[in-house]
């Protein structure tokens, strides 16, 4: 059986890891990334990198590997190997001494603070972990962070219960403004709202146009084939009507606009597939997708 603390305590004592050296200095394309994302617009970052960005620039990338004397990764190859195979992070506090400035190249080190436990959790039983990462420009710290996780064994499923009746399934709400398309696909088509002044196709439905304004929508009756561009495969919660889990699917359309519906079968982006009809009762027919056959 593993002694946890007395391997956290050991890993404590190497102390902190080599300065793993970042990939790239500060760079202000990368600067420019970020607050595109967050929406931040403020102008002083021209000069000096926002101080939240830190952990950015010593990110590994998606093939990085991690170091021997990494702390985290040797912690939690122990609690792999006892049994503790999840993980969720649970806070981080980070503390920034001074603005780091463009061109700058920064190292990071890691050290174990503490690991405690066994607790018991809503997750399951687990051990808190938490580590403290220092980034340097040479010999000068310029940003501290200290990182906590919760490493924990997965509770025990539930034996599986009786299934019970099945519930009728979720309508959708019909309006003025998308009572076209069901009405199209209860005909077995698949209408996409066209704007009867300039043409534009949209999705979904509206009452204006949003490029020029006009209040008189039409339709075009798509050909129901498109390109899956998008995907979620839905466990949790449970839906009324639908047998856990299934796919949705946000499909690109070949005439342009996209359209999100359920996926029968194995799912994955690029995939071609075609519109199914699948008719509720003599009100209502939705629309799914299916691969296409001849694709």
């Amino acid at each position: 059986m593993i002694d946890i603390e007395k391997e956290a305590a050991r890993i404590a004592e190497q102390g902190e890891s080599a300065p793993r050296l970042a990939r790239d200095p500060v760079n202000l394309p990368m600067i420019n990334n970020w607050l595109e994302a967050l929406g931040d617009e403020h102008p002083g970052y021209t000069e000096v990198a926002p101080p939240a960005m830190v952990q950015v620039w010593t990110m590994a990338g998606l093939h990085g590997q991690r170091t021997l004397d990494d702390p985290l990764g040797a912690i939690m190859t122990i609690l792999d190997e006892a049994g503790y195979t999840s993980v969720v992070a649970t806070n981080s506090e980070q503390t920034y001494h001074r603005y780091l400035k463009v061109g700058e190249h920064l190292s990071v080190t890691t050290s174990l603070e503490d690991v405690t436990g066994p607790k018991r959790t809503g997750l399951g039983e687990g051990w808190f972990v938490t580590t403290r990462s220092t980034w340097w420009v040479g010999d000068e710290a310029v940003a501290e962070m200290r990182f906590r996780v919760l490493k924990f064994k997965p509770a025990r499923k539930p034996e599986p219960k009786q299934e019970a009746p099945k519930t009728q399934a979720i309508r959708p709400s019909v309006n003025r403004d998308t009572e076209y398309f069901w009405e199209g696909t209860r005909l077995g088509e698949l209408r996409i709202q066209r704007c009867g002044g300039c043409g534009l196709l949209r999705h979904p439905p509206g009452p204006m146009c949003p490029e020029c304004g006009a209040t008189k929508p039409k339709y075009l009756v798509s050909e129901g084939y498109g390109v899956v561009y998008s995907y979620v495969v839905h466990h949790h919660p449970q839906v009324p009507g639908k047998q856990t889990p299934f796919v949705i699917a946000l499909v690109e359309l070949d005439e342009g606009v996209r359209m999100l519906g359920e996926l029968d079968g194995e799912p994955s982006v690029g995939q071609r597939v075609e519109v199914v009809f699948t008719k509720v009762d003599d009100e209502l027919t939705m629309p799914s997708w299916r691969p296409r056959a001849d694709r």
